[in-house]
């Protein structure tokens, strides 16, 4: 292997920040994932009394992070780091002032829930898109309370949440994205990124260790999770048959290190990129971790009656540091077509919070969006792949055959 030490660290986006330093405000990504406060409901839950086949429709998004809309502030990723960050910082209101909640509302620094989050991106598959999801989320904070469920950030389980809404509205889908935070995905990350940071070392072996140890636990916990909200739902009067749950995986943030368009022998993955991981660690979290929990959430929407739908494709080529993508510039301005669609890890935390690092950004918000209404065209039975064309924005999506 190459001198993966050789070059001499150029400050990321801060000359003056040493490494030592950025590894700090690494350590914040392990709490990124369990950040989250907000508003009960993201669009406003009615006040009249509807129910199963009256009321407005409603789509409902319920979990974590990847569905709240974490990182939807970002257009991509700059490396200019003031006013509007080259275009890319949708929180820019003038000058070097900036305000997340113009993304976030209410949730700004907690919750995240974003105005291009994927319930909101879907379009018209329902009158009203109400986001209940919450960056930092576990399975127990899905869970009613009368059956084990946690509040979090202030808010009663979300289970319970969606028992109200589901006596206002008529709901017709619920999108559930879980198992992540359960699984310790944003300790993943950081380790990995710690290896490659401080430790010079790789990180997929005991990583994955911890992984196989967990992941029966963590399924199981996501089937509870599909079983309360059935539980709330034949509560609230409905048939099984007259809404459907949308069960969903998570892409992967980063390329296979062949198709990382940083040399891995420099610090060019983190001074430059914000993606700090080894080739090995790249191809193992591509290939290996992201497939597994797919495969792993796919068995548990077939046990439980859920449809399916696998994003761990969505962002191919599009990924933090892919060679298919590039960082926003004067030259290259912000677009869905050649932009990154997942947020950088910053980690001198010069751009917004680290929490944001690793989701899925503005782009690919609206990219998650345009797969759920895809998939919701199709036959709640079914189950699906959804991928992006080269070249193209989200009107690109198109969906395969689940694996």
């Amino acid at each position: 292997m190459a001198d993966r030490r050789s070059s001499a660290v150029i400050g990321f986006r801060n000359d003056s920040m040493d490494r030592a330093r950025r590894v700090r405000r690494l350590a914040g990504i392990g709490t990124a994932a369990a950040l989250g406060a907000g508003a009960l409901v993201a669009g406003g839950a009615g006040t009249a009394v509807a129910g199963p086949g009256n009321g407005p429709t409603a789509v409902v998004s319920l979990g974590d992070s990847y569905i709240s809309g974490e990182a939807g502030r970002w257009k991509g990723n700059s490396l200019t780091n003031s006013g509007n960050r080259t275009g890319t910082d949708r929180a820019w209101v003038s000058g070097s002032s900036y305000d997340p909640g113009k993304v976030y509302g209410a949730t700004a620094g907690g919750c995240h829930r974003s105005d291009s989050a994927e319930v909101k991106s879907a379009g018209p598959i329902a009158d009203v898109a109400i986001n209940l999801a919450c960056s930092g989320a576990v399975s127990q904070n899905v869970f009613r309370a009368s059956n084990g469920g946690v509040a979090f950030k202030g808010e009663a389980p979300q289970a319970d949440q969606l028992a109200a809404v589901a006596a206002s509205h008529d709901v017709k889908v619920i999108a559930l994205s879980i198992g992540g935070n359960d699984l310790g995905f944003a300790d993943i990350i950081k380790e990995c990124a710690y290896d490659f940071v401080l430790w010079n070392s790789y990180c997929y072996d005991d990583q994955q260790e911890g992984v196989n140890q967990k992941i029966d636990g963590v399924m199981a916990n996501v089937g509870k999770s599909v079983d309360e909200v059935r539980a709330v739902m034949r509560g609230a009067g409905y048939a099984d048959s007259s809404y459907r749950i949308v069960l969903q995986s998570y892409p992967s943030p980063i390329p296979r290190g062949a198709e990382n368009r940083y040399t891995q022998s420099d610090w060019s993955r983190l001074n430059t990129g914000g993606c700090p991981f080894w080739n090995r660690d790249s191809d193992w979290a591509r290939d290996s971790l992201v497939p597994q929990i797919a495969g792993r959430l796919k068995a548990v929407a077939a046990a439980k009656g859920a449809q399916f739908l696998d994003l761990k494709d969505m962002m191919q080529g599009r990924e933090v540091c892919a060679k298919a993508s590039k960082q926003v510039t004067t030259a290259a301005p912000a677009s869905a077509k050649t932009s990154e669609w997942a947020r950088w890890i910053d980690s001198s935390e010069t751009q917004g919070l680290v929490q944001e690092s690793m989701h899925p950004n503005h782009f690919g918000q609206l990219a998650a969006g345009r797969c759920l209404a895809l998939a919701v065209a199709q036959p709640a039975s079914s189950g699906f792949g959804c991928k992006n064309t080269a070249g193209a924005d989200q009107s690109g999506m198109y969906l395969t055959p689940a694996p």
